[in-house]
């Protein structure tokens, strides 16, 4: 009866075949038998890795945001600016919306995603942890498709394009900081195991959740 209980159903997300998933062992990865689709997996590091990325993120975060994204010179006239001022000269020549847009989805989300991710992660470093972290947990996860920094990437690169037809362009450090902000991020995302977490989570009530209640707790907070 315990072997039985320590399974868990789900439906393939791909051809909706049900089965049960045993507890895998670090770094292992369980996929269903008829279509190959990956159903579950267990990190061999599932804190220290996540943790390591996100405060490689943040370092790399406030670098895009306080460096020069580009260098632009014409006719004897120099300027450059930051992902901040951008969203502030936009806001200053009336185009408001747009502005809130680019502020939002360039700074405040992904700033707020790691800032959740690193109170988390290290919330929950000495088990059990405070019951606020599934909060944040969820916080976190509605911040992260918010972060758009490969959307900005891809609109400075065709920017880049037109303009160096009218000035000399010289790209910046901050442009850098911005890829590796989003190839972090989302190395983040792969590494990181929501399950982990409510693992460790309090309840209200001061109870440590069981491993059948984490995974129920998992596709709440996820939104899966």
């Amino acid at each position: 009866m315990t072997g039985r209980l320590a399974l868990e159903t789900i439906a393939c997300p791909a051809c909706d075949l049900l089965q049960r998933i045993p507890p895998l062992p670090p770094g292992g990865k369980a996929r269903c038998p008829r279509c190959g689709e990956t159903l579950a997996s267990c990190p061999s590091d599932p804190l220290d890795r996540p943790l390591a990325l996100t405060l490689a993120a943040a370092i790399v975060f406030i670098v895009a945001n306080t460096a020069s994204l580009m260098d632009l010179s014409a006719v004897g006239r120099y300027a450059s600016t930051t992902i901040p001022n951008g969203a502030y000269e936009m806001w200053l020549q009336g185009q408001e919306i747009t502005a809130v847009i680019v502020a939002f989805c360039a700074v405040i989300a992904p700033g707020a995603y790691i800032l959740f991710m690193l109170t988390v992660l290290l919330a929950v470093r000495r088990p059990p942890a405070p019951h606020w972290v599934g909060e944040l947990l969820r916080w976190g996860s509605s911040m992260q498709p918010w972060s758009m920094g490969e959307v900005m990437i891809l609109g400075i690169m065709v920017s880049l394009i037109k303009i160096a037809e009218l000035a000399s362009v010289d790209v910046g450090i901050g442009m850098y900081a911005v890829g590796g902000l989003v190839v972090l991020l989302a190395a983040i995302s792969i590494t990181f195991d929501p399950r982990e977490i409510w693992k460790r989570v309090v309840w209200a009530d001061g109870r440590v959740p069981s491993r059948a209640g984490a995974h129920e707790a998992t596709g709440a907070g996820t939104g899966r």
